[in-house]
């Protein structure tokens, strides 16, 4: 039980087999489905599952300038923590729902209430799903390009010295 190595190399096929899972799950998401901060021709781009309610996914979109001006750019989905018929579900519901989605979600972040129409369709439920896939055990659940799943709140130099070392 545990992960498989390559010993020549020092490679953990195990880990590397489950990046490019990640990579193809994640690729199959429409940037159109997800709400995105930060300029298409970016230097980095991550992929973070989010819970409007979890405090260090809070502070994590609180510095969203600051990661964007590093050159990262951040493309959520939503994972509410709780689950379906959860006050988090709810909001992201809401978010997707507004006309202008990152107001909505920094509004959200920041505990203000919602009053969005509903909407036909939401990705919330199959951002859901795909968190579950991935084996997320909490948020942020930050995915880089490379498919390699940081969990957890990153500082936004924290975050691209990650990023350029490899992340």
């Amino acid at each position: 039980a545990g992960d498989l190595y390559e010993v020549a190399s020092e490679t953990n096929l195990s880990e590397r087999r489950r990046r490019d899972s990640r990579l193809e799950l994640v690729s199959r998401v429409p940037e159109t489905q997800m709400v995105i901060f930060g300029p298409r021709d970016a230097k980095h781009t991550v992929t973070v599952f989010t819970d409007i309610d979890c405090g260090y996914c809070r502070k994590l979109h609180g510095e969203m300038s600051r990661y964007n001006q590093l050159g990262i750019r951040v493309r959520y989905l939503f994972y509410p923590r709780e689950g379906p018929d959860s006050a988090g579900w709810q909001k992201a519901t809401q978010v997707w729902c507004s006309a202008n989605r990152q107001d909505a979600l920094t509004r959200a972040k920041k505990g203000e209430a919602l009053s969005a129409p509903k909407c036909a369709t939401t990705p919330v439920a199959k951002d859901y799903a795909l968190g579950q896939e991935v084996g997320l055990r909490g948020t942020p659940a930050i995915i880089t390009a490379s498919g390699e799943l940081l969990p957890g709140y990153l500082p936004p130099d924290m975050l691209l010295k990650r990023l350029e070392t490899g992340g």
